[in-house]
């Protein structure tokens, strides 16, 4: 229900913008889609870590129930937007804080529950449906999104609420806390610095992709600047506290331990790698390949959903397979093992063409999404077996926030690349091109200059890319038939776009390489599994 959540809004958002009367793709609210996409994920890497610590102390069942409760109250009040235009987005924003706020709850402490209710023979397995479930709420995501935007905007948060009832009710009345608690004071200044230094790094990202003062993007604008120097500064702080603190909320002693910290660097290797790459792919699809193949702009947020299908499906298999193997044989050979073909998956996506078959296409996804299942059970159950059973809770919302920011900073770094990708080649393209079929060269260099972003967005929102920047300037009433119908059909800004984002693809498949590479590396450093947790500096 956390994951999908993080999923669904992204396929529904024409829709709901469509509902409460905003333009996402305008200038002055293109912070509105940002904050849509990267609130959730931004709270989910902040809160993760701290609620697993409070699981410590209180109980983790305890916080994993309220997270229940949270995240269904706050779908409810999604679904009864009161307001209009850039009211409703604030609202609808407003309480995604809330409802990740309780996914977090969830996400935080599943991996700790888990850990404890399970013995080390049969913990792999446990940890890979864990891993399964998350997947598959997030891809899953992509096409129930698109379904239920079809009937009604407000039914991608109505979803929630029945499986939030029931599974409220079923954790209060059956879920047992079998863990160790250890209460103890709540560390006010490593959670305030912790809290504060990671979101404004990552709320720096966010502003970072919106543009600036004529610049393509705001990462050169001083409100961006100064959060990443603060945020910088209070992660600095924040582990000088750590250190001194009787009852710190991380304890670092944790990073002694190798499988701990390999785990924890080659997982955050490949959430840099994998996180903006479904944002990628999406583009890819619904901005290239589905309009190549004669799908309309508006159905291409359905049909992309249903085209990566083929990763969740080799995740589905390889995730508890090699899960329950890892139990038996240990997680270092299946995770580094993992890595190498999830590395691969994006050596072959780099020399796939633009317009590439699909089934060559689905087996590079596959074998994606094989490599990610094979690698994410096993380090899971390495990390969370290696430490002492007090500190469970937090080790596993320190797992989630490498995770979770790992993903935040890739979006955020693909993003980027694909822009300045798109900056030196699109903007000439697409005046020459608008030119050829009788636009006004005043009009066709005004088009060509706006942000890439807005063109890329777009394409993920299933919104015809040309039909809307051309549709405030009256210009296609003034062209043919025959020019009208060639500028908004399924081949003029595909075939623009092909050679800038292939550009950009080369790039950010490179940088995708690169990370798998040390999360293999750090994932084979790992060494062998402990016969038991190795103790804490504190214990």
């Amino acid at each position: 229900m956390s994951a999908l959540d993080g999923s669904i809004v992204i396929i529904s958002l024409p829709a709901i913008f469509r509902g409460i009367g905003l333009d996402p793709l305008a200038s002055e609210n293109i912070g509105y889609l940002l904050w849509m996409i990267m609130g959730y994920r931004l709270v989910q890497a902040v809160a993760v870590t701290t609620l697993g610590r409070l699981g410590d102390m209180f109980g983790r069942v305890r916080i994993y129930n309220a997270g229940f409760a949270v995240f269904t109250v706050a779908s409810i009040l999604l679904s009864f937007d009161p307001f209009h235009a850039s009211a409703a987005a604030t609202w609808l924003i407003a309480w995604r804080v809330l409802q990740a706020l309780g996914g977090s709850m969830l996400t935080g402490n599943s991996a700790a529950i888990l850990t404890d209710a399970f013995p080390a023979d049969r913990r792999g397995f446990a940890l890979g449906l864990n891993q399964v479930a998350a997947l598959a709420g997030q891809l899953t995501g992509l096409v129930l999104g698109g379904l239920l935007a079809a009937w009604d905007w407000r039914a991608v948060f109505w979803v929630n609420v029945p499986v939030g009832v029931f599974f409220t009710l079923w954790a209060y009345l059956k879920l047992r806390d079998s863990g160790e608690r250890h209460p103890g004071r709540i560390d006010w200044w490593g959670n305030g610095t912790f809290a504060i230094g990671l979101s404004a790094v990552l709320v720096a990202i966010t502003i970072g992709l919106q543009p600036h003062g004529g610049h393509t993007m705001g990462w050169t604008a001083p409100t961006t600047i100064a959060l990443l120097v603060t945020g910088v500064v209070l992660l600095v702080s924040f582990v000088l506290i750590e250190k001194r603190v009787a009852e710190p909320m991380i304890e670092l002693g944790l990073f002694k331990i190798r499988a701990f910290s390999a785990g924890n660097g080659a997982a955050l290797c490949a959430s840099l790698a994998q996180g903006g790459l479904q944002f990628i792919l999406i583009i890819w699809l619904q901005g290239i390949w589905l309009p190549l193949h004669g799908y309309d702009y508006a159905d291409t947020p359905l049909w992309a959903g249903i085209f990566m299908l083929p990763l969740t499906l080799g995740f589905f298999v390889s995730g508890p397979l090699t899960g329950a193997m890892s139990d038996r044989f240990g997680a270092r050979g299946f995770s580094t093992v993992g890595m190498v073909l999830f590395g691969s998956s994006f050596v072959g996506l780099l020399f796939l063409p633009i317009t590439f078959s699909y089934w060559a296409f689905a087996l590079l996804i596959a074998l994606n999404g094989v490599g990610t299942g094979m690698f994410a059970a096993p380090n899971t159950s390495s990390i969370m077996s290696s430490v002492p059973a007090r500190y469970r809770g937090v080790a596993s919302g320190m797992r989630a926030t490498f995770q979770n920011s790992g993903t935040a900073l890739s979006i955020g770094v693909f993003f980027s690349l694909m822009v300045v990708g798109l900056s030196a080649n699109l903007p000439e393209a697409m005046s020459s091109g608008l030119q050829q079929q009788g636009v006004s060269a005043g009009v066709a260099n005004d088009v060509a200059n706006l942000p890439p972003v807005s063109s890329l967005f777009s394409a993920m929102l299933g919104v015809n890319p040309i039909d809307h920047l051309l549709a405030g300037t009256g210009t296609l009433d003034g062209l043919t038939a025959a020019q009208r119908d060639h500028l908004t059909g399924h081949s003029f800004f595909p075939d623009l776009l092909s050679g800038p984002f292939h550009d950009g693809l080369v790039v950010v498949f490179a940088a995708s390489i690169a990370l798998s590479i040390c999360a293999a590396v750090a994932s084979a450093l790992r060494g062998r599994p402990p016969q038991k947790p190795v103790a804490s500096s504190r214990d």
